[in-house]
């Protein structure tokens, strides 16, 4: 049993006020009962009790109340503040819902909530957006995942024969990370990227989403930055969200150019007349390929790099005239490719009758340079899971925001705002503005979250118009007969 003092020295922190007790984390209290679980309580050696065990934790404790500058940097404090304050829960519903009033679309919709104690929690669902608000603020999960809308409530899966449990519908969805790019870019590699490389990401916007409209005719496309590395991609059309997984496998091989492992080193040959989607895809691909591949990527700027290159060539006498030419040189990486379309377009390689015509060989670079690259087991099971919109990916603290495609060009990763700066812009917001109208805004209007959120509720209300005018139509038949 406690002795008198410890006891009083705890009943003293319980009886905080529920102010203070606020900023308190589900971890803090796992440390405070962490370091109280190692002290050894003796009623003979309260004064060892007293200077080495408890009141170092109660110091500990109370460090997280009085200093600011410490709750400004705590990456819980602030990750509890973004699911109270910032994350737009009415438009996240009314996208996931199709509509304002709770159907199957969100009741029966799996959400998975990955917790900083690494635990993963799979077929949660919830039967509107105050009951997932709730679960979000009450767990805090550092990652949420959105699956499919199943033929029941995920959250009741256990109570339903497995045969009656199954994915009916999913949006149709597109991961391209940056990982993927390895081979090809030179200033980065893994989880990192910069502003050279960021611009495959915006190549693959520009080329996936003209196909997505042009192609297929769909409208409702969502471009959203994953945090940190890659871009994500939502077809919200309907016809998008009941496809089956055959169709889904077909677009996505649709889309596909680039193939082959990484022992391979041409991984693009495509006939010499292109399919009018490929031939729209190459006029974007041009535009980027000198300055992003040639200049910010410098493929041609060492002996390495355009060896990969070279190799792609089928022809090796051909490679070994232009290796032989560039060894030892310091020319530039665009007179390198000129030098290389050149020796390949002439017409004694564009006459061949068998093999490779060699001056196709310089297109097929460019693609494999600058196509888009996707990890299609994403796309084509239905109930895969994805990183939801507006997570805040745990290592860069940046939240994923959505992209607006047609300025794709000018999103920049690294003035994304993260958990720090939105908490400070709020704070900034209210100490300058101080009038009853200010007072009832938003919490993410008085940020840089604010054009974001925007881009993401026009998107929705175009959604949200659309079912409108279905039902509309629906109404009118009815009356009709």
């Amino acid at each position: 049993m406690l002795d008198v003092q410890a006891h009083d020295e705890i009943s003293d922190i319980m009886a905080m006020d529920a102010a203070e007790q606020n900023f308190f984390s589900d971890d803090d209290m796992t440390e405070v009962d962490r370091d109280m679980s190692k002290v050894h309580l003796n009623q003979a050696t309260p004064d060892r009790f007293k200077t080495k065990s408890f009141p170092m934790a109660a110091s500990n404790f109370n460090s997280k109340l009085t200093s600011m500058q410490a709750m400004e940097n705590d990456p819980v404090i602030l990750l509890r503040t973004f699911y109270n304050r910032f994350f737009p829960y009415k438009t996240y519903f009314n996208w996931l819902n199709y509509d304002t009033t709770p159907n199957k679309n969100f009741v029966q919709r799996e959400f998975s909530f990955t917790l900083a104690s690494d635990t993963y929690l799979r077929y949660n669902s919830f039967s509107d957006a105050e009951e997932l608000r709730n679960e979000i603020e009450r767990l805090q999960p550092v990652k949420i995942d959105i699956g499919a809308i199943y033929t029941a409530k995920p959250k009741d899966k256990k109570t339903i024969n497995p045969k009656a449990f199954q994915p009916v519908e999913k949006e149709l969805v597109f991961d391209i990370d940056m990982t993927d790019y390895d081979e090809i870019r030179t200033c980065c590699s893994g989880g990192d990227i910069c502003h050279k490389c960021w611009g495959f990401m915006t190549v693959a916007i520009k080329v996936i989403h003209a196909a997505l409209k042009e192609d297929f005719g769909f409208k409702h496309i969502l471009w959203v930055y994953s945090g940190r590395r890659g871009v994500h991609c939502w077809v919200c059309d309907e016809r998008a969200r009941k496809l089956n997984n055959e169709a889904r496998s077909a677009i996505v091989s649709y889309l596909e150019v680039v193939k082959g492992g990484a022992e391979m080193s041409r991984k693009v040959k495509l006939p010499a007349t292109l399919h009018p989607s490929l031939t729209r895809s190459l006029d974007i691909l041009r535009q980027y390929f000198l300055p992003l591949v040639v200049k910010d990527q410098g493929v041609f700027n060492d002996e390495k790099s355009w060896k990969k290159i070279l190799n792609i060539i089928p022809d090796q006498a051909v490679q070994a005239k232009l290796a032989e030419r560039w060894e030892g040189t310091d020319a530039s990486g665009k007179s390198r490719w000129d030098d290389l379309r050149t020796e390949l377009e002439k017409n004694e390689y564009a006459k061949r009758k068998t093999g490779d015509k060699l001056n196709l060989i310089p297109r097929d670079i460019i693609f494999q340079y600058t196509y888009p690259r996707l990890d299609d087991k994403v796309s084509t099971n239905i109930n895969h899971l994805l990183k939801s919109p507006f997570c805040v990916h745990p290592k860069t603290q940046r939240v994923c925001v959505p992209i607006n495609p047609d300025t794709c060009d000018q999103f920049d990763p690294f003035s994304v705002p993260t958990l720090q700066t939105l908490t400070k812009e709020l704070e900034s917001y209210n100490a300058a503005n101080t009038k009853e109208t200010d007072k009832r805004m938003a919490d993410y209007d008085k940020t840089s979250l604010k054009e974001y959120i925007g881009t993401f509720e026009l998107f929705v209300d175009g959604l949200l118009k659309e079912a409108l005018e279905r039902k509309r139509a629906e109404a009118s038949v009815s009356m009709e007969f």
